[in-house]
């Protein structure tokens, strides 16, 4: 660098200097006060020699022309700029305002008349909601029964498994509706007490249940009731007291001690709250089974234990069946979904000793419409293949049930229920509540109709050892002879030969037939009697 370069460097760095740390000076009025514009000092270009402050800058050779005085970085919040020799190009920015808000109308005032009322949904009779707090209220009380494989499964081609209802306390299902009743009334009326006058399993659970709440409870029987089911009642701690010779005489007068002291007279019917109780049995049933196909329940508990079960299981799963059993007899469901209606009154004449906690019942409006809407099937069985059906339970499975709870089953041995087979099914036994007498009577007719005992009369000579030869055949086959009766026959055509009455037991149908066929060989003149 030459000498003169280096003296003008020296004096345009000592400008410099002077300007950065001398304070600035005040503006003429004839000068814009514009915030965007750079200090004095941060001018770009030399000032030439003799140049004032106030004179004007020269930048990039050119005289009286203004230079840039905007920093380039702070215009990059402002907008776009290009750097053209020192100036800023400008670009126009409009400021649109936000989107204008129209109002609406007002909507025009309308008659009451003018608007569409729309219904509510029913309020649902019996809630799975209900069904739940009922087993939860019950659960420190009943026993939770077993519900287990039966050895009938292979004999039947199903898998099907017994839910035991008949081990309760009183040997009835209806402990679970009761007990949730007694538990639901108000405490004024369970220290006023409660009276029955049926002699039938819900009677005989309230007795066993109020008892054990502490409630007060009478039992009004008729003087025609069995001295061990009088027995029955006492030994729970009930009140009993015999009055009239029928049913309706000791009803009338239990409603009108009901209506003079204060009690609450029960009878087996729809109220929501006992509906709810038996309907725990679908929720143990779903709990115990996994993978359940189907669920066959007997028309017990004024068909409460079928609504409240169906309730149960389909509100789980919808697609497991649930099928519906009845007695021949008396089949009320059948008829009212036929006419589509509850049938109040049917005339019909089962055998009362067999169905008779059925027979003095009705069928109400709230269970027919939860019936019909969720039992899938609804059949009836013979009284026959209900008597086999308790004989298969005796045999198979240890257990003594009566008519009511071996519904079930009759309808499986029956051949009713083909689309179950290969299936998982379970049948509920709601009850096991019949007396000893019954119970005997009840085998041994059974025993006839399953063609284990046979009875037959043949005419045999008077000569020696004629009868020994009969006993000594049905010894040879293993059957066991119940009876032998021997008479004179009284025709005077056959004077040297006498008729003899046998009742034999076979082991099955297998033996019997092999049996039948060989003494029909054996003796032309046998005649084997009508079951």
């Amino acid at each position: 660098m030459n000498f003169a370069a280096q003296l003008f460097y020296s004096r345009y760095l000592s400008e410099r200097l002077e300007r950065l740390y001398s304070p600035r000076p005040a503006l003429k009025d004839s000068e814009e006060n514009d915030p965007f514009w750079q200090r004095e000092e941060l001018r770009l270009g030399p000032r030439e020699p003799g140049c004032s402050f106030k004179s004007g800058p020269v930048s990039n050779g050119t005289a009286g022309r203004r230079p840039t005085l905007i920093e380039p970085e702070r215009l990059k919040d402002f907008g776009e700029e290009e750097l053209l020799n020192g100036d800023v190009k400008f670009h126009e920015s409009k400021v649109v305002g936000g989107p204008v808000i129209m109002l609406m109308d007002p909507p025009k005032t309308r008659r009451v008349s003018e608007f569409r009322i729309i219904p509510r949904p029913p309020v649902q009779y019996l809630r799975f909601e209900d069904i739940s707090a009922a087993a939860f209220r019950i659960l420190s009380v009943i026993q939770k029964t077993p519900c287990t494989y039966s050895r009938l499964s292979k004999l039947y081609g199903m898998e099907i498994y017994l839910k035991k209802e008949q081990l309760h306390y009183t040997g009835s299902v209806k402990e679970r509706g009761v007990l949730y009743l007694l538990s639901s009334l108000p405490q004024e009326q369970q220290r006023k007490g409660v009276i029955v006058a049926t002699d039938c399993n819900f009677s005989m659970a309230v007795a066993h249940h109020a008892v054990e709440l502490k409630i007060p409870v009478f039992v009004i029987m008729p003087s025609c009731c069995s001295s061990p089911r009088l027995r029955t009642y006492r030994d729970y701690g009930a009140m009993v007291i015999s009055y009239g010779s029928t049913g309706p005489d000791s009803q009338k007068h239990a409603r009108h001690l009901a209506e003079d002291n204060g009690y609450l007279y029960l009878e087996e019917e729809e109220s929501a709250a006992y509906l709810a109780g038996l309907g725990t049995v679908g929720m143990e049933i779903y709990e115990q089974v996994p993978k359940l196909d189907a669920v066959v329940v007997p028309a017990a508990g004024q068909y409460g234990l079928l609504a409240g079960t169906a309730a149960a299981i389909k509100h789980l799963n919808s697609q497991i069946l649930v099928i519906g059993v009845e007695p021949e007899g008396f089949p009320l469901l059948l008829q009212s979904l036929k006419t589509d209606s509850p049938i109040k009154d049917m005339h019909s004449n089962p055998n009362r000793k067999l169905y008779g906690d059925l027979m003095e019942r009705s069928l109400g409006a709230n269970t027919f419409q939860l019936a019909k809407k969720l039992v899938d099937k609804v059949i009836s069985v013979s009284e026959e293949d209900s008597l086999v059906a308790m004989l298969r339970f005796q045999e198979f499975e240890r257990s003594t049930v009566d008519t009511e709870g071996a519904m079930g089953l009759a309808a499986i041995l029956a051949g009713q229920l083909p689309e179950l087979r290969g299936k998982k099914v379970a049948v509920v036994v709601s009850s096991a509540n019949m007396e000893l007498e019954l119970v005997r009577q009840c085998v041994d007719r059974a025993l006839v109709l399953d063609d284990r005992v046979s009875k037959f009369s043949v005419l045999l000579g008077e000569w020696p050892g004629d009868m020994a030869k009969l006993l000594d055949i049905l010894s040879r086959e293993d059957v066991r002879l119940l009876d032998v009766c021997h008479r004179k026959h009284s025709d005077k055509s056959d004077l040297f030969k006498a008729k003899v009455e046998c009742v034999v037991e076979t082991r099955d149908k297998t033996q019997s037939a092999q049996l039948r066929k060989m003494l029909n060989e054996r003796y032309p003149s046998i005649c084997w009697l009508d079951r």
